[in-house]
């Protein structure tokens, strides 16, 4: 029997996470030969890899001019490999720069398109939705109102529920995070996540350690800094943007840890600073998220993730000057986050450009250190783990991606 040969494509690291268990997915419905474009998750879980998305993973108006080239070189692989191999089906994962024009691009040569998790058109330029009522032939949502939104304007679209509900959980605890890597339990911990991308990383993480010593110099008990990092970031090049006076004495400038990429790998302070030089820790962000007391976090999937660990956070974010005006007037939403719009109210605070500043987020964690104040962010977490739906998301997503294979 001929294997099925579907195109699943994702163009970022939380795409590629989610299009990686899709794929798992799948295979236990079908006998389906996977090719498309994604990262490490997709390429362990089997699917042929003919673009990588580090290729084109770009956030931004103007840093997509940059970039130029090698989208283009990501499409014309993808059109080149759908001619080939006549894909009964292209799934294509959130992203929708490039995914709208590689649906525009598949459907006349005969490929029916699956949206899978839809961009997020509801918070700007709404009218696009009207490109994937005629480009696609169904979309997955991952969020509640996603599905009337989409609905409303002719989109043949499904609430799936979250990926990530039921599935997000440290695999250490507080005390055996902080023996592992050389904290004290009895002091705060404050996570810091700057982004998986390096734009959002550089505009960041300086703001956030800076923040972290003015809280530190005002506060009775010195916060023990965590630095979550991305899988597969280089570290060498991370840590040359902690300021010198932030960095510990050890032999290697900042930790004890080798640079080869592992996952497990951390860096851990050597004597003690005021305030302590921050410890590295890469794959390990659940890990980090459910040891601190509070997480300032780079906005988009980690916010579902702090709130689904029941983790109090500061959410932030920072595009680059012409990129955010450009994108002002397009905006449609009253907030930024996640978390706050899902609940539809504000849940955890958002400092976002102008308001994104060590000062700000100082004062932030000061009003979030406090018991109570992190009490009354959590009631506000436990709601929207509710609205993200039961777990199951991914097999659901297979169901009916499934079904649209199966109807003429």
């Amino acid at each position: 029997m001929t294997r099925i040969p579907i195109l699943l494509s994702a163009g970022e690291a939380s795409g590629d996470m989610y299009a990686a268990r899709l794929a798992a997915a799948l295979r236990k419905r079908l006998d389906a030969e996977l090719f498309g474009m994604g990262g490490p998750h997709m390429r362990a879980a089997g699917v042929e890899l003919v673009a990588d998305y580090h290729e084109v993973s770009v956030v931004g108006i103007t840093e997509i001019v940059s970039h130029l080239p090698s989208l283009v070189r990501a499409m014309r692989k993808l059109i080149g490999e759908a001619e080939r191999r006549k894909p009964a089906l292209a799934i294509l994962t959130d992203f929708p720069g490039f995914h709208l024009r590689l649906a525009r691009k598949l459907k006349p040569r005969g490929v029916r398109n699956v949206y899978f998790i839809c961009p997020q058109f509801w918070a700007w330029r709404p009218w696009r939705a009207n490109l994937i009522r005629r480009r696609f032939a169904e979309a997955l949502c991952i969020f509640p109102f996603e599905e009337d939104f989409f609905r409303g304007r002719g989109v043949n679209a499904k609430f799936i529920g979250h990926p990530l509900a039921g599935e997000v959980c440290p695999a250490l605890t507080r005390a055996q995070f902080a023996e592992k890597h050389g904290l004290d339990p009895r002091l705060p911990v404050v996570a810091l996540l700057p982004g998986s991308r390096w734009g959002e990383i550089s505009r960041h993480l300086p703001v956030m350690l800076e923040a972290a010593r003015l809280h530190a110099r005002e506060a009775q008990r010195t916060p023990q800094i965590v630095v979550a990092v991305a899988p597969g970031l280089d570290l060498a090049r991370l840590r040359a943007l902690i300021p010198p006076g932030l960095r510990s004495p050890s032999r290697s400038g900042l930790d004890s840890c080798p640079s080869s990429g592992d996952d497990e790998q951390a860096s851990r302070p050597s004597g003690h600073t005021h305030p302590q030089a921050p410890v590295l820790v890469q794959g390990q962000t659940y890990d980090a998220l459910g040891a601190a007391d509070v997480s300032v976090v780079c906005s988009g999937t980690a916010t579902v993730e702090a709130a689904l660990l029941d983790a109090p956070m500061i959410v932030v974010y920072r595009l680059t000057a012409l990129t955010a005006a450009l994108a002002k007037p397009l905006v449609r939403t009253k907030f930024f986050s996640m978390v706050n719009l899902i609940a539809g109210h504000r849940v955890v605070p958002e400092l976002v450009q102008d308001d994104f500043t060590p000062e700000k987020i100082a004062a932030e964690l000061g009003r979030l250190l406090d018991p109570a104040s992190a009490a009354e962010q959590r009631a506000g977490l436990a709601e929207v783990r509710r609205l993200l739906g039961p777990p199951g998301a991914i097999d659901r997503a297979a169901d009916a991606i499934a079904t649209v294979l199966r109807t003429p």
